[in-house]
């Protein structure tokens, strides 16, 4: 979503965030390849809960037991779905990373009834669908996913499908702006 208003919080610096989250926010930036990630010197005025979201966040992707590159899949759909433009551009960076092409891109645009996703991928895509428009996964969807991913990767993808779906609900509300913006 591309939101023309000001933010709602403005991002913090030196003062708002005290120093252990400005250094932190410094270092996320600068991995985001951006001067300001507006989402981090956003959430930063938190203090500490900004440090337990972002090892909450960390211990589902990177630390995750999904690979990278289902995380990456996972988590563009919801930004496509929410019309999360800030949630896009972080991981399209993050997810050519993990060998997320600009076909694999397009193909997450459409969904899981694209042609070419493997049937994993199908009954990912269609889990995080279910999440997001529903707030649930119906039987159906779920004995499809559960033929590809244990238990543990089960629980994983709801909590990350959950996580930056609530993460495009804090951005829009926020009214955090893109980078560079």
């Amino acid at each position: 979503m591309v939101s023309t208003s000001q933010p709602r919080i403005s991002p913090g610096r030196l003062r708002e965030l005290g120093p252990i989250n400005w250094v932190v926010w410094q270092v996320l930036s600068r991995a985001a390849g951006t001067a300001d990630a507006h989402l981090f010197s956003t959430l930063g005025r938190t203090g500490g809960l900004f440090r337990g979201w972002l090892h909450y966040s960390g211990k589902l992707m990177p630390g995750g037991r999904l690979t990278r590159h289902e995380s990456e899949l996972v988590i563009l759909r919801v930004a496509h779905l929410r019309r999360c433009d800030y949630e896009t551009d972080h991981h399209i960076r993050l997810g050519r990373r993990a060998g997320v092409t600009r076909d694999i891109l397009e193909r997450l645009r459409t969904g899981p009834d694209a042609p070419e996703w493997s049937p994993a991928h199908r009954a990912l895509l269609t889990a995080v669908d279910r999440i997001v428009t529903t707030r649930d996964i119906d039987d159906a969807a779920w004995s499809e996913l559960a033929a590809y991913y244990d238990e543990r990767r089960l629980i994983e993808i709801v909590l990350l499908a959950n996580q930056y779906e609530g993460l495009a609900s804090t951005i829009t509300a926020l009214r955090i702006q893109r980078d560079g913006v």
